[in-house]
């Protein structure tokens, strides 16, 4: 009668244990950036703050990409001269540790970033641009929800 009842406990540990797991697998890249829209927060040039530098028809710009790889840039109350486009399209490539857009969103920039940080707050993003009169340099953008 106790191997019985030892077999019974055993076989009850082992069902609870298992019916804990969680199954849901990990947010994706997609899932993180297509949550919702993003809007600028900060950037670096060469290590260097120059959020300050920004202009203001930037700053306050979202941007919102969709599951299809399609996307939409709102400019919201400030408009740049020229305007920011309002769509492009997107592509992780690189094994998802570069974005493709099909418009540079940055004056003096191209349309490839490496991702430095993707999660559920913040995107990180990060080129080399030329923007005259200085030298090819490094800038990092971070966006947040």
């Amino acid at each position: 009668m106790n191997k019985l009842i030892l077999a019974a406990l055993c076989f009850t540990t082992l069902f609870f244990t298992n019916c804990n797991k969680n199954d849901n697998p990990p947010p994706s890249n997609s899932d993180y950036i297509t949550k919702s829209s993003w809007k600028f927060s900060g950037a670096k040039a060469g290590g260097t703050d120059v959020t300050a530098q920004v202009p203001a028809c930037f700053k306050d710009n979202t941007m919102l990409f969709v599951a299809n790889g399609t996307g939409t840039i709102n400019e919201n109350t400030t408009v740049c001269s020229p305007p920011s486009p309002s769509s492009f399209t997107w592509v992780f490539q690189n094994n998802g540790t570069e974005i493709n857009l099909s418009q540079p969103i940055v004056s003096g920039g191209s349309t490839v970033f490496t991702i430095v940080l993707l999660n559920d707050a913040s995107l990180v993003v990060s080129q080399t641009m030329t923007i005259a009169p200085y030298p090819p340099t490094t800038v990092e953008l971070t966006f947040i929800h």
